[in-house]
């Protein structure tokens, strides 16, 4: 494999600045990540019993803002069926929320007799995330 150094030479600016915006694009979210993520898992390994509550509460929030964004980014506020995707994020919210403060005042859910509603309250988050990807879908793939 032959490697054209003059090609490089000539098209050296353009190269450098690929690097840079790959640096940004790629290395400095990864950087705040864990910025964001160290600090809160040392939180949160220290609040044992409010672990679900604050991940499920921080993971949907980041989830909303992202897609928020991105709507606002790329389609400029008129994603298809972002309405839609709104209600059922939010409901998703809430489910998830209210599931992890039942488990959060009563840890041993699965010991007693009302397993089975917590149990459909899972199936119900996860019904409702496999339509949200499908949304997502929608708008991905043009379905």
């Amino acid at each position: 494999m032959n490697l054209d150094w003059a090609w490089i030479q000539r098209e050296l600016p353009m190269i450098g600045s690929l690097l840079v915006e790959h640096i940004v694009l790629a290395v400095l979210p990864v950087l705040m990540a864990l910025i964001v993520s160290l600090p809160l898992g040392f939180l949160v390994s220290k609040m044992r019993r409010a672990t679900n509550i604050v991940l499920a509460f921080l993971g949907t929030i980041a989830a909303g803002l992202t897609g928020v964004m991105d709507n606002i980014k790329n389609y400029d506020g008129a994603a298809p069926n972002a309405g839609t995707k709104i209600i059922l994020a939010t409901t998703l919210f809430l489910l998830t929320a209210g599931i992890s403060l039942v488990r959060f005042r009563n840890p041993n859910l699965f010991q007693q007799g009302n397993r089975f509603l917590y149990i459909a309250s899972y199936g119900l988050s996860f019904a409702i995330a496999l339509v949200l990807a499908f949304l997502g879908g929608v708008i991905l793939y043009g379905f």
